[in-house]
């Protein structure tokens, strides 16, 4: 027992001294890990921004490249979002979506109004006031954020008065209009701590400002003429998130990283615009027509459906008028019935009509940047008047010309009988075949025909000719 006592304790001496050097490496681990001041210690990478433009009217597809935009930005953790600006301003819905998708940002957002004679006009101007900062490079301007009148007005007709109160609807409307557009970018002033009386008269009065005065009158908080030099001048400022954490921007030496928009956001952007738009429906429509009277051809008839849902994708992206879209359908649909409806012309006319009415009614806002050119409209308008004029002409040019088929040519004409029914006994005194312009046909005479005698069409019944001697 003893001896086994022994041996088991020499094994556990071994066991220790065998434990012992490896766990001698670990001292110079530890000497290791305090590195001398001359060691070379890796570079913290340089911080991100994610730079977003806007150039051109605002619309539902510049609200998703910009929704994308920042959803991109967050998950690549960047410092800020920089949003380079030049529009004339555009869409309300579109201006509130994107103004919601600033707000909610987990990161700041920069507004920059630029480059140099660039302008934040209208809607702009909103999401200018909505960004954590708001920068603009010289010779800039922003401001003229009245809200437009939606809906069509014809030109010089004046707005039908209240007989309650002697006001105008229509003005009633507008001031309704202005209040809440004042009331919304005086919220956004209070939150960004700018001006706030400046911004509501800019909607009430339509005022604007170049980028030196804008800066005087605290609208603006920077003026930088390029995005390197708004970086700098951005290093080291503070700024409010959503979350209420205030955070200190680090963008000295930043890299600038450009978001582009996706194939989806640049298609929306070019047949989302109201003119392509109703070009693209015009061209579809005829493509279709073409196929439909003209059957095999398949050039037109693909081009024309393809043309046709491009239209109707963009319209869905449009606050389109639906009396205005239902015009448009009504006049196409009456033209197509002119090629088929002996109407002189009547439903051609009436189509043309209906189709120009609908394209003026067709977008129903007077936003920039989206509303249908009247010299596009009236060019639509004449082509149609000149196919409902080259139709009608056409018609009447065929119901002049001698007839070259049909029964009213058999009247008259003379054969000759080629075979007797003898079979065939009628009360009209006998039938037979004959031939006439080299066709058989069935013959009826009031008296019994011969083999070989000629004969005169008199009346076509059906397929039964009724013949004389001739």
């Amino acid at each position: 027992m003893r001896r086994l006592s022994l041996l088991l304790g020499a094994l556990a001496l071994w066991a220790l001294f065998s434990v012992l050097p490896l766990a001698a490496p670990s001292v110079p681990f530890l000497a290791d890990a305090r590195s001398p001041p001359d060691a070379a210690v890796p570079a913290a990478a340089p911080p991100l921004v994610v730079q977003l433009r806007i150039d051109g009217a605002i619309g539902p597809a510049v609200a998703e490249h910009v929704r994308h935009g920042l959803a991109h930005a967050a998950q690549r953790h960047a410092q800020l979002v920089l949003l380079q600006l030049d529009t004339p301003g555009g869409l309300d819905s579109a201006m509130r979506d994107i103004i919601k998708d600033i707000l909610a940002s987990p990161l700041p957002v920069v507004s920059h109004v630029a480059p140099s004679g660039a302008r934040a006009a209208s809607a702009g101007t909103y999401i200018v006031y909505a960004s954590h900062v708001a920068a603009m490079a010289p010779a800039t301007t922003l401001g003229a954020a009245t809200p437009v009148a939606v809906g069509m007005t014809p030109p010089g007709a004046a707005p039908p008065a209240s007989a309650a109160s002697g006001a105008a609807p229509q003005d009633v409307l507008a001031a309704k209009r202005v209040s809440d557009a004042a009331a919304y970018i005086r919220a956004l002033a209070l939150l960004r701590g700018r001006n706030a009386e400046w911004a509501e008269r800019a909607v009430r009065e339509s005022l604007s400002l170049p980028a030196s005065e804008a800066l005087a009158q605290h609208v603006v908080d920077l003026i930088a003429p390029d995005a390197p030099a708004l970086l700098r001048a951005l290093d080291g400022r503070g700024v409010v998130l959503a979350s209420g954490a205030r955070v200190q921007l680090a963008t000295r030496g930043a890299v600038l990283e450009p978001f582009e928009p996706d194939w989806r956001s640049r298609l929306l952007a070019v047949i989302g615009e109201p003119s392509l738009a109703l070009l693209l429906l015009a061209i579809g429509f005829y493509g279709l027509l073409f196929e439909f009277a003209n059957p095999g051809f398949l050039l037109p008839g693909v081009v024309g459906a393809v043309c046709l849902l491009l239209g109707l994708f963009g319209l869905q992206t449009l606050p389109i008028s639906y009396a205005g879209l239902a015009l448009l359908l009504l006049g196409l649909l009456f033209f197509v019935a002119e090629l088929f409806v002996p109407s002189f012309g009547v439903l051609g006319l009436g189509g043309a009509v209906a189709f120009t009415l609908g394209a003026l009614m067709l977008v129903d806002s007077e936003a920039p940047g989206f509303g249908v050119p009247r010299p596009l409209v009236y060019a639509l308008a004449l082509a149609l008047f000149a196919c409902v004029g080259l139709l009608a002409w056409l018609t009447a040019r065929t119901r002049r010309r001698p007839v070259v088929s049909g029964a009213a040519l058999l009247v008259g004409r003379v054969g000759e009988v080629i075979e007797v029914s003898a079979d065939e006994p009628s009360s009209a005194g006998g039938q037979a075949w004959a031939e006439l312009g080299g066709e058989r046909w069935r013959v009826r005479c009031e008296r019994p025909l011969r083999r070989g005698e000629r004969v005169r069409v008199r009346r076509v019944d059906g397929l039964t000719l009724e013949v004389e001697g001739a």
